[in-house]
């Protein structure tokens, strides 16, 4: 199990960007693909980008294909998810997880997650 620390949320005006970090503790970080999901109120969590080990290979939901970019830092143990053009629909507590590659769950207990908020 690994302890992952979701930070970087904050408000963004539409069309605004926004970069998420998450800090994972442990030593074996490069031996886990990593995800970003978010949870919007009243919605059930939702999957959003992952990353391969080594960071060479991403895939994306849908509603964020072309607009979000995932990243890691395998010193640093950290991965990050850079956001870009933000809209009305984005608005959501987002959070980070091992995933095993090629899914779309999380593996790990939930953190606390960091807040996007989108609104002029």
């Amino acid at each position: 199990q690994v302890q992952l620390v979701e930070s970087g949320g904050g408000l963004v005006q539409p069309g605004g960007s926004l970069r998420l970090s998450c800090a994972a503790s442990g030593r074996t970080f490069s031996s886990y693909s990593m995800g970003w999901f978010r949870q919007a109120p009243g919605k059930e969590r939702e999957f959003v980008a992952a990353i391969s080990r080594s960071g060479g290979s991403t895939y994306y939901g849908d509603s964020v294909k072309g607009r979000f970019t995932i990243s890691r830092d395998n010193a640093k143990n950290t991965v990050a998810l850079q956001m870009n053009s933000l809209s009305p629909e984005d608005p959501a507590v987002y959070y980070c997880n091992r995933v095993q590659w090629g899914n779309i769950y999380g593996l790990d207990p939930w953190g606390q997650g960091t807040l996007v908020t989108v609104s002029s």
